[in-house]
């Protein structure tokens, strides 16, 4: 179940406060900056820095080269 639209322009990290990449497919928001991985749950965002998951190099290349497929959040997303 993906996540709401509206939603999808209110979330974003709850440490750097910056945008999170939605990657509907993998149930999951991620912040390149800090290579941080959130899930999301029944399309309701996990966002609790402690349920946060840093991602190995090869995971974060992988979500890299994916981020076409993904919706950036945040009040400025595109």
């Amino acid at each position: 179940m993906p996540i709401d639209t509206l939603l999808l322009e209110t979330v974003v990290d709850p440490i750097d406060r910056g945008p999170l990449y939605y990657y509907e497919a993998r149930s999951v928001l991620y912040n390149p900056r800090t290579t941080t991985v959130y899930a999301v749950v029944d399309a309701i965002p996990v966002l609790l820095p402690d349920e946060g998951r840093i991602v190995a190099a090869e995971e974060a290349a992988e979500l890299d080269a994916e981020r076409d497929l993904s919706i950036e959040t945040g009040p400025t997303r595109r």
